[in-house]
């Protein structure tokens, strides 16, 4: 078996020795070459509007794409918390100059507001910025060689001193991964201007502040990267600029060619996405609350519209208060509530599925409404049958303890008790409890553990009845918990499924944890792997690279440091990171050739989005034809085997298939999640698998 070589255009891991092999060139360093003076990045911030530079967004670009969060200028927010620093950033003018203004006094550990700029493909460069801190509590000053927002080198002023230091993820929780190349003391006055100069050559570091502190060091971790504004204090930034020798950015030129090249070839070999469908939406869509099922019994894919109100505080207390059901083409199938243009906009799940619960052929359409648990006709939308949802827990804390009964954070079905069906249901609060009933609403069981937000069903002693893994814990059929992590994980999952990554290989629980990181286990809850990188979650797994035994995981990072991708091998081993956006994207699989490798949906935006494949490349553009990009989702619609992409914000629904659809023959048909198992928080599984 071969194993593919690593991309050109792979933004973080070609070494400068390889790059120069490919590209034809002559590695020299700077003292043979020079004193740099070729521009790679001027900027006084001119043309950037005044004000606020990233707008609060917070946890709607999970799984939306807002433009709010886009870059501005040159530079692009790639670390916020939810404690304001979201809103750190700012352009102001002082003395007649343009001033960056990091404003947030910050007191994380891990995560540091961050403004990026640049390219990932440079290397040996010279970076000057001018900075002002507030105060001397904290670190302040620029970061360069930035690979992503938890891998970089720093260099600035930390108290009285300046300090040179690399950073690279996490030990343990919270706990970063620092070491301090160099560091000396220093007098500067806080409220006062600096100048930070630093060189960098191969492993070589020549680090200089204005008042003439030099700091010198040899590392290797990282031998190229982007540049970043950094403080953990009020801060003011000025004239910053990137510079390199004429022949440095030569070559620099000519991996941005070879990449551009690369890039070319792959999408030239992939078909391009054409629209299939447009439906308006106005006065009834949403954001990401799409639901798909064949409702009318026509044998045609169908849309259910959940809009939802929030009782507050935030997203604690949703639930639904419009279901549309309408086809592709637009016809309206029915309504249950009145639609509200305004509660199109959603943080978190709401409990709505499309699922045949009692086995006739014909779905039903299950959901929570006025803290009723409802079964209704997929057809016509008329209820079947109710029960009241459960009550809510004894001692359960604010805000969750709002409602005499729950109001259905999200719905799941599986097979507990061996009917050969997925008929019985999983209904949960938030956090901390949930409750398994029967098709005909009747409860079974019920436990209180750190549920996370999804879970996952899987029959793992193949008697016929699944097992339930949920948040950090295993529970068999007749609700007996097997093993737990609570307690030893902190935060709570975001993402589970379990797995076998490879033929013959046992079973594997994936758990994208939030602050946890992510981590593998066996089936008896021993923790294999553990990752700490940062606000993990989304995970999907598929047949991503087809060079490398087995399945592959991608995840993405979003609270903290939103926007890094992580690609695992079968082994559950990290062997690719990126960061090509700076938020968070479901990660979806897309069988989109009809034969493996599978690609994943980043987002569906112009510049920003598209189609990437298992080394982080973007293999499919999408047209600038207008079309919304706010929310994206993955199915075969048209029945060829192959995934059409529905892109959709509040006004309209577009579709779009293949420019060579249809397609004949045997065709790869992966084994997914089903869609009456939809969540925005879903980990999704791509299992191999073909047509006939």
């Amino acid at each position: 078996m071969r194993l593919q070589k690593e991309p050109v255009c792979s933004p973080i891991r070609v070494p400068w020795t390889l790059l120069c092999l490919i590209t034809g060139t002559v590695i020299t360093t700077y003292a043979q070459a020079g004193t740099p003076t070729a521009e790679l990045l001027q900027d006084d911030f001119a043309g950037m509007r005044f004000g606020l530079i990233f707008d609060v967004v917070g946890a709607h670009t999970e799984y939306h794409y807002l433009r709010e969060a886009a870059p501005q200028g040159n530079w692009a927010v790639s670390a916020f918390k939810s404690d304001g620093s979201q809103r750190a950033w700012r352009l102001l003018e002082e003395d007649g100059t343009r001033v960056m203004h990091q404003s947030h006094d910050n007191r994380e550990s891990f995560t540091h507001p961050m403004l990026v700029a640049g390219d990932p493909l440079w290397q040996n460069y010279r970076v000057t910025v001018d900075f002002a801190p507030a105060a001397d509590k904290a670190q302040s000053g620029i970061v360069f060689r930035y690979r992503n927002s938890r891998c970089y080198y720093f260099f600035g002023v930390q108290g009285q001193k300046a300090i040179l230091k690399m950073v690279r993820h996490e030990t343990a929780f919270h706990k970063p991964h620092e070491v301090v190349l160099a560091e000396k003391a220093c007098s500067w006055t806080p409220g006062r201007y600096l100048t930070a100069q630093v060189d960098v050559d191969g492993d070589r570091i020549r680090a200089r502040l204005s008042d003439g502190v030099v700091l010198e060091a040899e590392d290797k971790t990282y031998l190229q990267g982007r540049i970043a504004l950094m403080s953990d204090v009020p801060t003011r930034y000025k004239n910053v600029a990137v510079l390199a020798t004429p022949e440095e950015k030569e070559r620099f030129t000519k991996r941005v060619a070879a990449r551009a090249r690369e890039l070319a070839e792959l999408q030239a070999a992939i078909p391009r996405p054409v629209l299939w469908k447009k439906v308006e939406t106005g006065g009834f869509g949403v954001g990401r609350n799409l639901r798909f099922g064949a409702l009318n019994n026509d044998g045609q894919i169908d849309i259910l519209i959940g809009q939802m109100v929030h009782h507050g505080p935030k997203d604690s207390n949703s639930e639904l208060s419009c279901l549309t059901a309408m086809t592709f083409d637009g016809k309206i199938l029915w309504r249950i509530g009145q639609p509200d243009a305004w509660k199109n906009h959603l943080t978190n799940d709401v409990a709505f599925q499309i699922h045949d619960l009692d086995g006739d052929g014909r779905t039903e359409v299950i959901y929570c409404m006025n803290m009723k648990l409802i079964v209704a006709d997929g057809a016509t939308g008329k209820t079947k049958y109710e029960t009241p949802t459960p009550q809510t827990p004894a001692g359960a804390k604010p805000p969750y303890d709002r409602f005499p009964r729950i109001l259905g954070d999200s719905l799941f079905f599986c097979d507990l008790r061996g009917t050969g069906d997925a008929r019985d249901i999983v209904i949960k609060t938030r956090y901390d409890h949930f409750w398994v009933l029967n098709d005909r609403l009747e409860p079974l069981w019920d436990a209180a553990c750190n549920t996370g937000h999804y879970p996952f069903a899987y029959d793992i002693d193949g008697d016929g009845r699944d097992e339930l893994a949920i948040g950090y814990s295993l529970y068999g059929p007749d609700g007996t918990r097997l093993w737990t992590l609570d307690g030893k994980m902190r935060d709570h999952a975001d993402g589970v499924a379990i797995v076998r990554f490879a033929p013959g290989d046992p079973l594997r629980l994936l758990c994208a944890a939030s602050d946890e990181g992510i981590f593998f286990t066996d089936m008896k809850g021993n923790v294999l792997k553990h990752h700490r990188l940062g606000h993990v979650q989304n995970p999907a797994t598929a047949d991503f690279r087809t060079d490398l035994p087995g399945l592959e995981t991608v995840s993405i990072n979003f609270w903290g440091n939103q926007g890094i991708l992580h690609f695992y091998d079968a082994q559950g081993e990290v062997y690719h990171d990126c960061e090509p956006c700076q938020h968070g994207s479901m990660c979806l699989p897309i069988n989109w050739t009809g034969r493996p490798p599978e690609y994943f949906v980043l987002s569906p935006n112009v510049e920003a989005g598209g189609l990437f494949d298992g080394w982080g490349r973007c293999v499919v553009r999408f047209p600038a034809d207008g079309h919304p990009d706010m929310c994206y989702a993955v199915l075969d619609i048209t029945g060829d085997c192959r995934d059409e992409i529905v892109l959709w914000d509040p006004h309209e629904i577009w579709v779009y298939t293949q420019s060579d659809n249809p397609r004949t023959g045997k065709l790869y048909k992966p084994i997914r999640n089903p869609l009456y198992n939809y969540s925005n928080y879903q980990a999704t599984v791509s299992l191999p698998g073909w047509s006939q």
